[in-house]
């Protein structure tokens, strides 16, 4: 199984209350922060995403943004 991912900045609140709500859920992943990792910033806009928080699940559709009902849904999976 591919490990959760999501991608991140500084001094984001949604990427900080999503961060939160994850780990109230117990939802392990893998953080990557664009500000200190250029190139991940670079994949992240190859792939037509303009703002973060982006998390990657396995078998699961991104989520973008702090996306509470998605993340439920994501549980229930």
């Amino acid at each position: 199984m591919t490990e959760s991912i999501m991608y991140t900045k500084n001094n984001c609140m949604q990427c900080k209350m999503m961060k939160r709500l994850l780990a109230q859920k117990g939802i392990k992943f893998k953080e990557v922060n664009v500000d200190e990792d250029a190139k991940a910033l670079e994949e992240l806009k190859a792939q037509g995403y303009r703002s973060v928080p982006v998390f990657f699940s396995p078998d699961q559709d991104p989520i973008v943004g702090f996306a509470p009902n998605k993340v439920k849904d994501l549980v229930l999976s």
